[in-house]
């Protein structure tokens, strides 16, 4: 009786936990939408990345003082870093062009661009994608996301065109990252990859700020204290916060249902941004989004059917990880590979 009293227990805590994550990450959007008023894209990122590696950075001093320290750490991390960073800086920027409905739907472009390189750089994920239930998955997920984006009427202004490119750009910079994880970061925890990637994210954006940002991200400091401290706060929660309940998350539900929760996030989000700053999305931008996102689900299920086939038993499975909100993706390929090998 114990056992599966146990296991439906555990399974509560990751249902209940992966929805924090999802509401962590639908937050998330709408606070960097809200700060455009306060300050530039580079000051936001700067502020927000950097206070975040401030959080991460004393994993990596209790790792380095208590000799759990894996050599090689900070330079397989150094690759994943400066890509992200440079996602990170079209995903902010997108933010002060089109509202953040809109953009974390063009994210979507994040999952063909990781598809493209996984063929390109993985021989083995070819038995995956070659599976024509895969392929009707990746020309839905495709369809819906032009549709969803093509159809805006953003793209009556430069601006919105702009906003739109970026979006779908960081969705490409995001794929570059989860490929630059998967082959960097194997045999590295999932917390203390995240972090040390983290501070070279947070390196470069820093350095941006100061050469870029309006008074050298002096400006952020105009804000009243408590609109700060929520300015700060919204890094506390997409940076640190829902890193680690994501990995709760996965330990308990496995990564395909976690994934497919994640799913929902375009979807939260631009109902949340309707509340918050007006976003409308017509009915036919609604439906583009729903297909681009049963394309995703169906592209997440063939892979994990798949691949359960071809390595029976618990396994790593990082490409489903492409579909992530940003900067969570460098945890989450690695935390299955930490899990599987306690288990193995």
């Amino acid at each position: 009786m114990g056992e599966p009293e146990d296991h439906n227990q555990n399974r509560l805590v990751g249902v209940a936990v992966i929805l924090l994550t999802l509401a962590g990450w639908t937050v998330v959007p709408i606070f960097i939408k809200m700060f455009t008023g306060d300050v530039d894209p580079w000051t936001s990122n700067g502020w927000r990345y950097g206070f975040a590696a401030l959080l991460w950075l004393p994993l990596l001093l209790y790792k380095r003082r208590t000799g759990s320290w894996k050599p090689g750490l900070m330079r397989a991390a150094a690759l994943p870093g400066i890509i992200n960073a440079c996602a990170q800086v079209c995903f902010t920027a997108s933010f002060y062009k089109i509202d953040p409905g809109l953009v974390t739907f063009g994210l979507r472009s994040q999952i063909v661009a990781v598809t493209i390189g996984a063929v390109l750089l993985y021989p083995a994920e070819r038995a995956v994608i070659k599976r024509p239930l895969f392929l009707a998955g990746l020309t839905l997920l495709l369809v819906g996301t032009l549709t969803t984006v093509g159809t805006s009427k953003d793209f009556a202004t430069n601006a919105g065109v702009l906003g739109v490119l970026l979006a779908l750009g960081a969705g490409v910079g995001f794929a570059g990252y989860t490929l630059a994880v998967r082959s960097c970061m194997r045999g590295y925890g999932a917390m203390e990859s995240f972090a040390a990637i983290s501070q070279y994210t947070a390196g470069a954006i820093v350095v941006l700020m100061l050469v870029l940002g309006e008074d050298h991200g002096v400006r952020a400091l105009d804000m009243a204290p408590p609109r700060f401290a929520l300015f700060l706060g919204s890094a506390v929660i997409g940076i640190a916060v829902c890193h680690v309940l994501y990995y709760i998350s996965i330990a308990r539900l496995g990564v395909t249902v976690s994934s497919g929760v994640i799913q929902l996030q375009p979807f939260t989000v631009a109902a949340l941004s309707f509340f918050a700053f007006g976003e409308i999305l017509s009915a036919l931008q609604w439906a583009g989004g729903v297909v681009a996102v049963g394309g995703a689900i169906t592209m997440l299920m063939v892979q994990h059917v798949v691949q359960s086939r071809m390595r029976p038993g618990p396994h790593p499975e990082s490409e489903e990880f492409a579909d992530l909100p940003p900067d969570q993706v460098a945890a989450a390929v690695v935390a299955e590979e930490e899990i599987c090998a306690r288990t193995e």
